[in-house]
C-alpha cells in the first residue's frame, strides 16, 4: 500500500481527497501546518506528498525547498488556488514535480498521482550508475547529485540540477526549449517554456566567468541550447 501525505487546512478539500485516495487503496495522512508536515516528513516514509501552498504557519514552497535542502527525493505535488505564472514556475524550480489549481477535476488529479508513483517506482528499480560527468572546471556527481566547479560546489536548485545533467550528459546535442521541458518536467507542462529559459539564465549566472561569452552552456541561435563538444 503507498503511503500518502496530504498537507492542507481546508475541510472540505481534506474530505474530498480522503475518499478519492481510500477508494484507490493508498493509505493518506493529514496534517494542516508546515510544521507537522516537516515532523512527518523526517519521521515517516512517504511515496507522495501533496502539500498546500497557503498554510497558517509557513508556505508548502518553503516545505517543498526544505524537503530538497536535506536530500528527501520523494515526489511532491504543489496544490493551490493560486493560478499565477510565476507561483507555477518557482514550484517547479524548486523541486516540485507537479502543479495543481483549485478546484480540480478528481479523474485528472488522480491520474497524475498514478503517474507519478509509477515514475518514482521506474526509477526505484534501475540499477545505480556510477556517473561523473568532467568538462574544464566542472566535475558533476549524478549520484550525489552535486555539481563542483573550480573546487568549489554550486547552490543548485533540484531542476538547476536535472537540467545541467541533461545537458552535460548530450554534448553537442541542442535541445529547444520544449524538448527541455518535457524531459526535465514533463509532458504535463507543455506551454510553459519559460521556465527553461528562466533556468537558463540562472545556470549560467552560477557557471559562467562571462555569460556573454558562455563556456558550459551554449546557444544555438534560433534553435536551443547545447553542451559544448567535448
Amino acid at each position: 500500500m503507498k503511503n500518502i501525505l496530504l498537507v492542507e487546512d481546508d475541510a472540505e478539500t481534506i474530505k474530498l481527497l480522503q475518499l478519492h485516495f481510500y477508494a484507490h487503496l493508498y493509505n493518506l495522512v493529514c496534517c494542516s501546518n508546515g510544521k507537522d508536515a516537516i515532523s512527518k516528513i523526517e519521521q515517516n516514509t512517504f511515496d507522495l506528498i501533496i502539500l498546500d501552498i497557503s498554510l497558517p504557519d509557513m508556505t508548502g514552497l518553503e516545505i517543498c525547498k526544505h524537503m530538497r535542502d536535506f536530500g528527501f527525493s520523494v515526489p511532491v505535488i504543489m496544490l493551490t488556488s493560486r493560478s499565477l505564472e510565476t507561483d507555477k514556475v518557482l514550484a517547479l524550480d524548486l523541486g516540485a514535480d507537479d502543479y495543481v489549481t483549485k478546484p480540480f477535476g478528481n479523474l485528472e488529479f488522480m491520474s497524475r498521482v498514478k503517474a507519478l508513483l509509477r515514475r518514482a517506482e521506474k526509477s526505484q528499480q534501475e540499477p545505480l550508475i556510477n556517473k561523473k560527468i568532467n568538462y574544464k572546471d566542472l566535475v558533476i556527481d549524478v549520484n550525489k547529485s552535486v555539481a563542483i566547479l573550480r573546487d568549489e560546489r554550486i547552490d543548485l536548485t533540484p531542476k538547476e540540477f536535472d537540467l545541467l545533467v541533461l545537458l552535460a550528459s548530450n554534448p553537442g546535442k541542442t535541445f529547444n526549449r520544449s524538448e527541455l521541458l518535457e524531459q526535465v518536467w514533463g509532458t504535463q507542462f507543455e506551454g510553459y517554456v519559460n521556465v527553461v529559459t528562466t533556468l537558463i539564465n540562472r545556470l549560467r549566472n552560477k557557471l559562467e566567468t562571462d555569460i556573454n561569452r558562455p563556456e558550459y552552456i551554449l546557444t544555438s541561435w534560433g534553435t536551443g541550447y547545447r553542451f559544448p563538444d567535448k
